[in-house]
């Protein structure tokens, strides 16, 4: 054994720490990185509602009503009407080549069947790639004509005697209005980047600590006593929760996302879930024991991980495996926590299960990474103290 005396554990942690600030990759990949994707992540979504998508409107009924339609088409905000033709080939073409984004088919003897009371379909059809774009088209064609529908609606009801304010209430006698709860404007960015955020926050951790271990597995240096690596494990835990409270305390107010619902419940969720990312980068760059591989490997997994968080896929479209497996990845439980205690404004017995999940996983990996860092003292071999 060594000569040296054993250094007090606050001691390890501030030299673990100090050793972390001088290698530049890691500095970028544990503080660069999260401060830049702060930033600029969310410029991307700074519009929040896509609006004035290109359509086009294909009106096959020459008539008073189809113009007026296709007025209040060309009204809306939600869509910008680029292309008006009575040949639907050419509006789908222009779909294909992306010329515009869907479609409204009014079609042939319109104002006649309106007369007559039939059942009058207009059909829209969208580009279903880009959902939200998607969504746009279809909400501003039925914004349109269905304000053009209630109009003749009460004009109907007029005709047979009511009064315009009994019409109007004849024809909705309950009328309906959505709030949206936890996301007022309804936008994207407000939806995407909340739960992104704690990706974000796994993904770089992942990468610099697996660098830090693999860095060590090559120097021999990943050898060491039980507290050293505590040390070296809370150190590493540092800069994820300063980003985590950059986070929550500073880029979701700048940006005006719906935060703070449970500041309390949000810093216990912080507490569990650094340490849990923490031991599985120690983990990974052990098993790598590679400065670079470190970060190919975890690089290309962020768009899966994306996907099986469950916030912009159904969990319940997964394959079964994939829904148990996917759980071995923190950023799991973090999103579903983080959702409920940030945005949502859930008690923390509400996230409980998550939390307690994080909590045995950075129990269970620092228990995982000491095992594997003092099997060569357990061998009866020197250790680094």
């Amino acid at each position: 054994m060594s000569n040296t005396p054993p250094l007090g554990f606050w001691r390890l942690w501030r030299d673990s720490l100090s050793a972390l600030l001088r290698d530049k990759g890691a500095v970028l990949l544990l503080c660069g990185a999260p401060l830049l994707y702060g930033f600029f992540y969310p410029w991307f979504y700074s519009s929040q509602v896509v609006q004035r998508v290109p359509v086009a409107v294909v009106v096959e009924d020459n008539s008073s009503l189809a113009r007026q339609m296709l007025r209040f088409a060309q009204a809306s905000p939600r869509i910008a009407v680029q292309l008006v033709t009575g040949d639907e080939s050419e509006a789908r073409q222009a779909l294909l080549r992306g010329d515009v984004m869907g479609y409204a088919l009014i079609p042939q003897d319109l104002k006649r069947d309106v007369l007559r009371s039939s059942h009058v379909v207009v059909p829209v059809y969208a580009n279903g790639a880009y959902p939200l774009v998607s969504k746009q088209v279809q909400y501003g064609f039925a914004e349109a004509f269905g304000t053009v529908s209630a109009g003749i609606e009460i004009k109907r009801l007029t005709a047979k005697g009511q009064s315009a304010l009994q019409a109007a209430d004849s024809r909705a006698p309950v009328n309906l209005q959505a709030v949206a709860l936890f996301n007022p404007t309804e936008g994207y960015g407000s939806f995407v980047v909340a739960a992104v955020a704690i990706l974000i926050l796994q993904q770089t951790l992942l990468m610099g600590g697996a660098l830090v271990v693999g860095t060590w597995r090559e120097q021999g240096l990943a050898h060491a006593s039980a507290s050293h690596w505590l040390a070296r494990l809370l150190a590493l835990c540092v800069p994820g929760w300063l980003a985590g409270l950059f986070y929550f305390g500073w880029i979701f107010i700048w940006q005006d996302y719906p935060h703070g619902g449970n500041p309390a419940g949000a810093l216990l969720l912080l507490a569990v879930f650094v340490p849990a990312v923490a031991g599985c980068a120690a983990l990974l760059g052990w098993w790598i024991a590679n400065r670079e591989r470190a970060l190919q490997v975890v690089l290309f997994t962020s768009l899966p991980l994306a996907f099986l968080a469950g916030f912009t896929w159904p969990v319940e479209a997964l394959p079964e495996a994939l829904q148990w497996l996917r759980w071995l990845s923190p950023s799991t439980a973090g999103i579903k926590a983080s959702l409920q205690l940030n945005q949502l404004g859930a008690p923390v017995q509400a996230a409980l299960q998550p939390i307690a999940w994080l909590a045995s996983m950075a129990l269970a990996s620092w228990l995982g990474v000491v095992w594997l860092g003092t099997r060569r003292q357990a061998n009866g071999l020197p250790s680094r103290e």
